[in-house]
């Protein structure tokens, strides 16, 4: 069951796709049921690092139902938010009509993590929540953040991170393993949906090697914040040309 979402290569966009499709409706909920509410304040963090200033303009990948994007636009910045999730979308749209004028600023839009459909150096800060991962290739992700980015923009990626420490690493993965396909059998009708994030997991290289892949690529001011022991993490960088 734990591989029914996962698959790599070609094929990967369309399954995860098919997840996220499945899961839309309850994705705010089990986001706050598995995390014990803490996503909401990993998320206050994206903000804070991001460091939004009235009149930029910001790209959130993979924007799910808009939690990041829309933060950022209650800061009056100008916001795009891209996934290829139609149904995650339209939530992330209905969101922002009930919030009104405090949302004026954003715009959702369909489209591939991989191929952004924007110019070069577009965007003051570019950011990424729980994204990065499911990418078919993140680093053909990260090069495509760091080419739409401006000279001085900002890019924040929040994502599941592994932990150095064995015994926490082991419990961490051991709650991953369990509670969280529990989550997805009981709300979503489906364990598998929630057995995706340990098997992804297995094969994203995580905090470390991303910061490492962002030094390569020239980024400067890297920095790798871990939060709750390693189990999640925040990678920023900043490009200066």
């Amino acid at each position: 069951m734990a591989k029914t979402y996962y698959e790599p290569g070609e094929h990967r966009a369309t399954k995860v796709n098919e997840l996220f499709t499945r899961i839309a409706g309850r994705y705010d909920l089990i986001n706050d049921l598995q995390s014990f509410g803490l996503h909401r304040h990993w998320k206050k963090r994206v903000l804070r690092e991001a460091n939004p200033q009235k009149g930029e303009k910001s790209l959130d990948v993979c924007c799910g139902t808009g939690d990041i994007a829309l933060g950022l636009a209650r800061r009056g910045v100008e916001v795009s938010g891209l996934d290829f999730s139609e149904r995650m979308l339209e939530i992330a749209r209905e969101r922002q009509t009930k919030g009104g004028m405090r949302f004026a600023h954003a715009q959702f839009i369909g489209g591939d993590a991989q191929n952004l459909p924007f110019p070069d150096r577009t965007f003051d800060i570019v950011t990424i929540g729980y994204g990065l991962r499911n990418l078919t290739s993140w680093e053909a992700g990260l090069r495509e953040m760091q080419r739409v980015a401006k000279p001085g923009g900002r890019l924040v990626i929040l994502e599941f991170g592994k932990p150095e420490n064995r015994v926490w690493r082991a419990i961490y993965e051991a709650y991953l393993k369990l509670f969280s396909p529990a989550l997805g059998l009981v709300l979503c009708g489906d364990s598998a949906a929630y057995s995706y994030i340990l098997e992804s997991l297995k094969h994203y290289p995580a905090q470390r090697i991303v910061g490492d892949k962002m030094r390569e690529m020239g980024l400067e001011n890297v920095r790798v914040i871990n939060l709750l022991g390693g189990a999640m993490s925040i990678n920023y960088g900043e490009k200066t040309r």
